[in-house]
């Protein structure tokens, strides 16, 4: 569960077990709809859909051929009128939604049309919108405005706000060996998945290892402050509610360096490493993995932290394969 590209990455990573293992393995992924910025913001105004970005980052990041069509699904249109600004996979999905009347058929079928190796749906069929009240008490509407807030976050909710899932991602939750929160922006693509109805509740329920893959770093505005593991955790459970205790069992932390090259770029727009505070982790219940998922990707003179796809995904299939031998302990 998650969004933006720490959900994408952990998907790319994951997708080698999936051909390594020749059907051993299903991955459903659940992405949050709640983007109101850029192409999707755009088309979400113009043609009442859910916004497709995040789904696309994730349709690509699964399917067969990623060289080929992570280059079309992602090329954007840098002239035209209407067409500037918008990328071909979140066109195609419009199309797809309107051809069918149903946003998640539509992202079933084009992921069908893709060869995409696992399941994708959206988090809720509902268009609803993101709205933050901040520790100031005052409250902002929209995920753009809130990731650009210069306040800290006090509390997310959606409006409307008795937004349902689908039947398909609670069925996924309750069969699952392991059910994973981020990595991604805390705020936007990660807690705005409790907040849809029955969800938190049917994560607590499920017999799966259930983790956080807690950020690298703090994101400007949207994480400020929160310089801790524990703070983004406490959030967590915050957002997941009174009847969802048990939501998260294992949060997982980087160990590896990070270069100071990029630091210093990072901390110019006021980011920071998020620290590992262990004991405060525990001493909410929930047991810690630590390990070197760090990598520095792009050109020199701006390199950006991410995560490791093959060392995130590397630790989701061993807490996967402690799931399933837990469950079969349990039907034993």
């Amino acid at each position: 569960m998650g969004g933006g590209t720490g959900l994408a990455t952990l998907l790319r990573g994951l997708k080698r077990y999936i051909q390594a293992a020749e059907g051993g393995l299903e991955i459903t992924a659940v992405v949050t709809v709640t983007d109101d910025g850029g192409s999707s913001g755009r088309l979400r105004r113009d043609f009442d859909v859910l916004p497709p970005g995040d789904i696309r980052n994730c349709m690509v990041a699964l399917c067969q051929d990623e060289a080929l069509l992570s280059q079309l699904f992602n090329y954007r249109f840098t002239g035209g009128r209407g067409l500037k600004g918008h990328s071909f996979g979140n066109l195609f999905l419009m199309a797809m939604t309107h051809l069918t009347g149903d946003f998640a058929q539509a992202v079933k079928l084009s992921s069908e049309v893709l060869a995409v190796r696992g399941r994708i749906y959206p988090s809720t069929a509902a268009n609803v919108r993101l709205e933050a009240t901040l520790v100031d008490g005052r409250k902002i509407s929209g995920e753009t405005r809130i990731s650009r807030s210069t306040r800290a976050i006090e509390r997310v909710a959606l409006s409307p706000r008795r937004a349902r899932p689908l039947k398909e991602t609670l069925d996924a939750i309750a069969q699952a060996d392991l059910i994973t929160l981020g990595p991604g922006s805390l705020y936007t693509s990660v807690i705005p998945h409790l907040l849809v109805e029955g969800i938190p509740q049917a994560i607590a329920a499920s017999p799966a290892v259930k983790v956080y893959f807690t950020n690298l770093m703090t994101q400007p505005g949207e994480t400020t402050g929160m310089e801790g593991a524990s703070d983004h955790l406490a959030a967590l459970v915050r957002h997941g509610g009174r009847r969802s205790r048990g939501l998260i069992d294992v949060c997982v932390v980087n160990t590896g360096p990070i270069l100071r090259k990029a630091l210093e770029k990072y901390r110019a727009r006021e980011a920071r490493p998020v620290t590992n505070d262990l004991k405060k982790i525990e001493a909410m219940g929930v047991k810690v993995v630590a390990a070197d998922l760090v990598r520095i990707a792009g050109r020199r003179i701006q390199e950006k932290i991410r995560h490791d796809p093959g060392a995130i995904s590397a630790v989701a299939i061993d807490l996967a394969r402690q799931g399933r031998r837990a469950k079969e302990r349990l039907a034993s």
